[in-house]
């Protein structure tokens, strides 16, 4: 089917207002001070080309305020408008409910229809040359005859979907897919042999999707996409003139996480079962012992440590001399490794390919991505420069290598072209835009080298519009001042004591926010000593490592009695307005661990030239947690409810005002009898 663009317009504020008015109107909606703010200053910032940062509280209505100057905007530009997203849950909410709500105000206003897709990875997509392979790789194959039924059925599912689905795309299936099963039917873009090739092109469902975003107005994306684009070089968008980044609290996350690579044994395994049937034997013999070489030093790095380690690789530590032997060690069958690869890399680009049938082609294309992924992280780590962190977690037996920071690609790559909004509930930490600002490269860095280049000044500008929540009056923070401070060896008897005696106040209706696994489990082991849930006769819903956050999210918010305990994929993103979520707690500060290798570098590289490596790093990062955390709380014009910080230091430490100016500005209170006394009152209204 044909997609048509918008031909150009010319936009004024008088188009932007009555373009807001209309949408208000069709939702039933009133207008907000904040929002007319938001959507005329993004707007401006377009047309003058700066970038803007925007704090925008819960409830402003952001996405609409965003919308519509970026619909506007690309039709006058006759480009796109990029919006990146961290989460899933918001990019399912643009492109379902947003846009198509949008564009159908928008059409009589404008006379047309403004056209809007979502750009994704192509592994996001089933790949039909794989789906009909007659003879699948080795790890599908594998897969495919497995006798764990489970799995099998799985397998049946997934297949049984993608011959009927009109889009390949993941999303569209629920539940969702099993991750080891979606991936032996679709591939990365290094995997895919091309549209030229494939005898499926005209039916890819990749390739569909991103034919629909070139014709498009507006191109949802994440996080991920746009730094695969921005940052790496790798054309997966279509030129555009302008870039919102919604949740932009989560960007530098984002970022770094993309730019982190990792390197196991079982990677190399993978690799060698993917090059098996294309390699000489003398090759894949030095592979496999490069592989044995890595396995055996990881082993012996492991044993003297009896908990999970981290190394700083490129710095060796003070250790046990043994121990530094053997990290050298790893530095050298790395090397082994990154020969070896080099070798079979050689063999297969020799080999012509004209001659093979597709699925061949196939076969060694899923090869040759795979070695070259091996290869680039290996490659990596053996010039490391300055700005690397490089490291080992022995218990996994996993080599990982980050930047020590993101703010110069960001600056450079990101922030080098076209205007950029930068947006989120959670942006001034500290109270002010500083601390964002620099880790995203639009101010100055905290700290300088002597010999850094001195940078231009970006034009930017930041704002706050504000909610239209009344924080002091719809919620109370209670901070258990009399509680002794958190333990080093995790949450005590005393504060768990304290969430069950809230727990029993508020009658359930509670969000347990917990710092770590490990707080999570003992919290859950002490409710169900105590019976506090068979007491109250409410629900208890626990976070487990892999479950699916969004649906134990919607269990919670349709069960209005019951608790939800998680850890940090809760802290950002669960939006349940109501009674459901009456009360929040937090079991402590979310400070960094100190022996998390890349925000101990970090902090020591601030610290090395003469800034406050704690406060830039540990407590700008807890801030940001606790502001994210306390704002699940009010969600809507009518919630009411409490936050309650289980963590003295909120009360006592040098650094509370700080991150106490990033929450909400609830009433405080610290006298417990009072907190309990709210509490009940609130359950009994």
């Amino acid at each position: 089917m044909a997609v048509w663009r918008l031909t150009s317009l010319n936009v004024d504020q008088a188009l932007l207002q009555r373009s807001l008015e209309a949408v208000i109107h069709s939702m039933s909606g009133e207008m907000r001070a904040g929002q007319i703010t938001m959507m005329n200053e993004i707007f401006e910032a377009f047309v003058e080309s700066r970038h803007l940062v925007v704090q925008a509280g819960t409830g402003t209505g952001k996405s609409i305020a965003y919308l519509i100057p970026a619909i506007l905007y690309a039709i006058q530009e006759e480009k796109p408008v990029v919006i990146s997203t961290s989460t899933l849950a918001l990019q399912r909410q643009l492109i379902r409910k947003d846009l198509p709500a949008l564009v159908k105000v928008l059409e009589p206003i404008l006379g047309k229809v403004p056209q809007f897709a979502v750009a994704k990875g192509r592994h996001n997509y089933i790949c039909k040359l794989k789906l009909n392979s007659v003879e699948p790789e080795p790890e599908a194959a594998a897969l495919f005859e497995t006798s764990n039924s489970r799995l099998a059925r799985e397998v049946k599912r997934v297949r049984t979907w993608a011959y009927q689905s009109e889009t390949g795309d993941r999303e569209d299936l629920q539940p969702a897919a099993d991750s080891r099963v979606w991936k032996t039917m679709s591939v990365s873009g290094t995997e895919c042999i091309g549209a030229a090739r494939c005898s499926f092109s005209d039916d890819c469902f990749a390739e569909l999707a991103r034919e629909q975003a070139r014709s498009a107005d507006i191109i949802v994306t994440n996080h991920a996409m746009l730094v695969l684009h921005a940052l790496e070089g790798v054309p997966l968008l279509p030129e555009y003139c302008a870039l919102v980044v919604d949740e932009g609290h989560d960007l530098v996350d984002r970022v770094t996480s993309q730019a982190t690579s990792e390197i196991t044994p079982s990677i190399v395994e993978s690799v060698i079962r993917r090059v098996k049937e294309f390699a000489s034997v003398a090759s894949l013999v030095k592979l496999e012992e490069a592989r044995d070489g890595l396995s055996l030093t990881l082993a012996d790095l492991q044993k003297p440590f009896a908990r999970q380690i981290v190394v700083d690789i490129h710095s060796y530590p003070e250790a046990q001399h043994a121990y530094l032997v053997a990290l050298s060690q790893l530095v050298n069958e790395i090397k082994i490794l990154e020969s070896a690869i080099r070798d079979i890399q050689t063999e297969l680009n020799a080999e012509a390919s004209h001659s093979l049938d597709e699925e061949e082609i196939a076969r060694r294309t899923y090869a040759k991505s795979s070695l070259n992924d091996l290869w680039k992280a290996l490659r990596r780590l053996l010039s490391a420069t300055e700005n690397d962190v490089a490291w080992l977690e022995a218990a996994s037996h996993t080599i990982k290598i980050a930047p020590l920071e993101i703010a110069g690609l960001l600056r450079e790559d990101l922030f080098g072209g076209v205007p950029v909004v930068i947006t989120s509930a959670t942006l001034k930490i500290g109270g002010d835009f500083q601390h964002v600002a620099r880790s995203i490269g639009l101010a100055a860095p905290a700290v300088t080298d002597e010999d850094s280049v001195e940078q231009n000044e970006l034009d930017w500008k930041a704002i706050d519009v504000g909610t239209p929540f009344y924080a002091a009056e719809q919620g109370m923070l209670y901070v258990a001042a009399d509680l002794p401070p958190p333990s080093k060896d995790g949450i005590q008897d005393i504060q768990l004591e304290r969430l069950s005696d809230l727990l029993q106040a508020a009658g359930g209706r509670t969000l347990a926010l917990f710092s770590s696994w490990r707080a999570l489990e003992r919290a859950v082991e002490y409710v169900e000593e105590k019976k506090v849930f068979e007491k109250l006769g409410t629900k208890l819903l626990v976070q487990r490592r892999g479950d699916i956050v969004a649906d134990l999210v919607t269990r919670f918010a349709d069960d209005v009695a019951s608790t939800l305990f998680g850890t940090v994929s809760l802290w950002q993103g669960v939006d349940v307005p109501g009674e459901s979520c009456s009360l929040v707690i937090i079991d402590r500060i979310p400070f960094p661990r100190p022996d998390d290798p890349l925000f101990a570098a970090r902090t020591r590289h601030i610290e090395q030239h003469g800034g406050n490596g704690f406060m830039e790093v540990s407590v700008n990062r807890a801030a940001l947690l606790m502001a994210q955390g306390s704002g699940r709380l009010i969600r809507s014009m009518t919630d009411q409810g409490m936050v309650a910080v289980l963590d003295s230091r909120l009360a006592t430490a040098r650094y509370r005002e700080f991150i106490l100016r990033s929450m909400p500005e609830f009433t405080r209170v610290a006298d417990k009898d009072k907190a309990l006394t709210f509490l009940v009152s609130m359950r009994n209204a």
